[in-house]
Parts: structure tokens; C-alpha cells; sequence
């Protein structure tokens, strides 16, 4: 069998849990890497076991040999990466945000129409066997027609004003920050699971820390004997928004990078008209099933009891758990898969670059919300 080449450019936390997803596959081979200078891209690839390095992203997307290109860089370098990958005329599997600003996304997104090549932002939230149980059995109207959506996605990474990342700063990370960084996900989640839109939002954030301390070694607090800097914040560490749907469903979400105790608790409850369903990032392998008038019940991942469509999504049988790197290799197979077959486009389950731009333009209405202090309407792409 031929394998499709491709290359990761960024080497973080993300970047080597894409490459880990990807080599799970056995049809596709990582033959390059990508950092912000040949000496780090060396080490990197050394380290990784890939063969080429690059110390500069045109020299890598003029290799003739990669096919696709997987963009796991910090925010602000997603849209020129993410433009030229598509102008060379290779594949592309993003990390979100797609860009800084709507306006970018929407250049990317028709730039994408135009290339007609494979596409997709990683949301990987989507790829959870349960996450598909659930939207099938919205599909199949087991919890009757949804009228109340409520979410939230809380951490607590900077709880303390001495926690400092590159995203707080917003030419790097963007105009909002637990929003973009997290509630992104939130938001994309409930729209896929339920095929419903977000158009209206009424939106409130808070500022935990407007001041905050970064070592002056390393742009993160690391002992007592460190010098620190002061730095305003302007991102928010906390944002809760009113939503409204397009059938007419109300919905609420909030989204914290400052809730102690909370380390990636993802969590969307539907309540519809027959019954009601949650499901936990941190406990993925279950959905906890809510009724009236009988005793609520827990669906657990197993393969005989869950509906046809989501069992793609399952790879080893009951009591053999599948979590947050499964997700990653389901998303890398859906999308591999439509590379390989020359398919138009990947598996429904894989976001598009159209998602990354709604995205951006929901983002828009929170910032305009926030503003103004009343609900703002969503512009649909």
C-alpha cells in the first residue's frame, strides 16, 4: 500500500499528540518537520524519529514529496501557515482557531473552495463514540425535540495571577481567550451533536486576574527566586453566554480557565421534550440518560448496545477504554480516509474550514455583545 506523506509543523503539546494519532494509522508517514528555526526542527525530528527538518514552513511546503500538512502552531501563525499550505496546493488539517479574525477565516474557507483539496480544524470533541451515540440518538428524536442546551468546558491551569501563557496576549492568541481557546469547542460540539445553529447570543466575561506575573526567563512563573513582570491582562478568564438556536431552543454556556479542580471538564446536557442526555469529556465511556416518568439509566460504551452509525467510532470491545487520544486517531482516520480515497470531502464528524469560519463569526457576536450589553445576532456563513 502507498503511504501518504505528511509533515507537522509545531512541535508542542499538540503537534506530538497528532503525530502519535497519525502513525496509529500505518498509511500515512510523517517524513517532516516544521519549527521556528533548523536547529529546534533537528532536535525535534531527531528526538521523533522523522527523517527532514525545516527551520522555516516555505522551505517545507516546497517539498515535493509531502501531501499534507498538519498546522500546530500558536494562533496567530494559523492564517498565513494555513493560506500558503492551501496556495502549494497541499492538504491541510488545522489546529483552531482557524484564524485571528473572521475576515481571515473567511478568505481561508473560499480559498479552500477554490483548491478543492481536503480540509479540516481539528475539533476533535466530535470523534468520541459516545459524542456520536448521542447525536444519533438526537437524529432518531430518542430525546423528542431538543429545547434547552446547556454547557460548560472549565479549567484550572491559571487559577493563579502567576500563571502566564502566550494566549493572554492577544496578537498572539487573539481577541478573546478562554473563548476562542475552549469555549470554540463548546460551541461546536452542541451545533454537531444537535444540527442545530447558534444566532443570537447575549454574552458577559470577567477578568480574574487583570494583572498577572510571567518570569522574566521564560514567560512563565517557575520558583520564588524568579524575577517577575508584571503584565495587564486583557482576555477573559471566565465568560458565560445566553444562547439562542435556530429552532427556536435557549441555551447557556460557560467556559473557565480559573475553576480549581477542574482539569478539562467538558460537558453539553440536551434536555428535549422526551428525555434528557449528558455527556462528560472526563468520563467519556458513558452518557447518563434522564426521563420523567422512569428511572434514569447510564449507556456505556459497549459495542452491542450502541446504535449502528457510531460504531466506526469504536475500536476495542467493553471495558477496554477509548478517551481523548482515541478521539485524535478518529479524526485523523476520517480525515486520511477521504486523502486516500479522493474523496471531495472528509466524514461529517471532521470539522471544515466553513466550522472554523462560523466559529469565528459566533466569536463576533460575543465580543459585540459584551459591548454593547444586549443580544447580537450571529451572522451565518
Amino acid at each position: 500500500m502507498k503511504k501518504i506523506k505528511t509533515a507537522i509543523i509545531g512541535a508542542g503539546f499538540i503537534g506530538k499528540a497528532h503525530l502519535e494519532a497519525i502513525r496509529r494509522l500505518g498509511y500515512v508517514e510523517v517524513v517532516a518537520i516544521g519549527q521556528s528555526n533548523e536547529k529546534h526542527a533537528e532536535a525535534y525530528a531527531k528526538s521523533l524519529n522523522i527523517p527532514k527538518a525545516y527551520g522555516n514552513y516555505m522551505d517545507l511546503l516546497q517539498d515535493d514529496e509531502i501531501e499534507v500538512v498538519h498546522n500546530c502552531t500558536p494562533n496567530h501563525l494559523h492564517y498565513e501557515i494555513n493560506k500558503q499550505t492551501l496556495l502549494h496546493g497541499k492538504h491541510l488539517l488545522s489546529e483552531k482557531p482557524l484564524t485571528l479574525t473572521s475576515s481571515e477565516a473567511k478568505e481561508l474557507y473560499e480559498l479552500a473552495l477554490e483548491k478543492r483539496l481536503i480540509t479540516g480544524i481539528n475539533f476533535n470533541y466530535r470523534q468520541f463514540p459516545m459524542v456520536q451515540q448521542l447525536k444519533n440518538m438526537v437524529n432518531d428524536n430518542d430525546l423528542g425535540e431538543i429545547r434547552i442546551i446547556r454547557g460548560s468546558y472549565l479549567q484550572d491551569w491559571l487559577l493563579y495571577d502567576t500563571d502566564y501563557n502566550w494566549r493572554m496576549e492577544p496578537e498572539f492568541g487573539g481577541e478573546t481567550r478562554a473563548l476562542s481557546d475552549i469555549g470554540s469547542h463548546l460551541f461546536d460540539l452542541v451545533q454537531y451533536v444537535t444540527d442545530l445553529s447558534i444566532t443570537e447570543v447575549l454574552a458577559d466575561l470577567s477578568i480574574v486576574h487583570p494583572i498577572r506575573y510571567k518570569s522574566s526567563k521564560s514567560g512563565a512563573f517557575s520558583d520564588t527566586n524568579d524575577s517577575l513582570k508584571q503584565v495587564d491582562i486583557k482576555t477573559e478568564d471566565y465568560c458565560s453566554v445566553l444562547v439562542r438556536f435556530s429552532n427556536g431552543a435557549r441555551g447557556v454556556f460557560t467556559v473557565s480557565q480559573v475553576s480549581a479542580g477542574k482539569k478539562n471538564a467538558l460537558e453539553i446536557n440536551l434536555d428535549g421534550l422526551t428525555s434528557s442526555g449528558t455527556w462528560k469529556q472526563e468520563e467519556p465511556f458513558k452518557l447518563q440518560m434522564g426521563y420523567r416518568d422512569k428511572p434514569s439509566e447510564t449507556i456505556l460504551r459497549d459495542p452491542a448496545l450502541l446504535k449502528k452509525k457510531a460504531l466506526p467510532y469504536l475500536h476495542y470491545p467493553s471495558g477496554h477504554e477509548e478517551g481523548w487520544t482515541d478521539s485524535l486517531k478518529n479524526t485523523m482516520q476520517h480525515f486520511y480516509d477521504a486523502v486516500f480515497n479522493n474523496y471531495e470531502t472528509p466524514a461529517d464528524s471532521v470539522a471544515t474550514l466553513k466550522d472554523g469560519y462560523q466559529a469565528m463569526l459566533i466569536n463576533d457576536a460575543v465580543i459585540r455583545s459584551v459591548k454593547s450589553g444586549t443580544w447580537e445576532a450571529v451572522v451565518s456563513v
